[in-house]
């Protein structure tokens, strides 16, 4: 979060020089400071968010993926010779358990054309599709095993900290 911010001061003046990289380094630690002391934030969390940085990045490049992959079957859809499209509503329940990971999951899912989350409730998930071969599988996709995993890793975290507090 410290680089992040002292990145941000220095791509927001516009210039790199001494005396704009010595108050940015003094600035971002305020900063940072601020957001451990306030927002409930602190190193372990910037440790935690390092380790999970390759799935975040894995994450990212598979909705990329997946993005393209509907984007094609959303236009071979559109363009085929089948008269009628066969919208869908399902409803499927997540075992996600933070909500982070339940609100990305709907951002992924409404990220991909051809769906869209209409609503978010507890681990009740209800979404829209063009058809229903858009929605095969979603309720076990690489997205919620992934999410999943991300989930673990938070958990061994804190179990670890909490028996370091003991």
């Amino acid at each position: 979060m410290y680089i992040l911010l002292l990145l941000l001061w220095i791509i927001l003046n516009g210039q790199l020089t001494w005396e704009v990289a010595a108050f940015g380094i003094v600035i971002a630690g305020v900063m940072y400071g601020f957001v451990c002391k306030f927002l409930d934030y602190s190193i372990e969390k910037d440790i935690l968010l390092f380790r999970k940085l390759p799935y975040i990045l894995a994450y990212i490049l598979i909705l990329i993926w997946e993005i393209i992959k509907a984007n094609v079957s959303a236009i071979r859809l559109a363009l085929s010779y089948r008269n009628e499209v066969d919208p869908v509503i399902v409803k499927f329940r997540t075992d996600l358990k933070t909500d982070i990971a339940k609100v990305v999951l709907a951002n992924s899912i409404t990220l991909t054309p051809g769906t869209i989350t209409i609503k978010l409730e507890g681990s009740e998930l209800v979404v829209h599709a063009l058809d229903a071969e858009l929605v095969e599988g979603i309720d076990e996709s690489v997205f919620v095993h992934m999410l999943r995993r991300m989930e673990e890793m938070d958990e061994a975290y804190m179990q670890k900290r909490r028996s370091q507090h003991e």
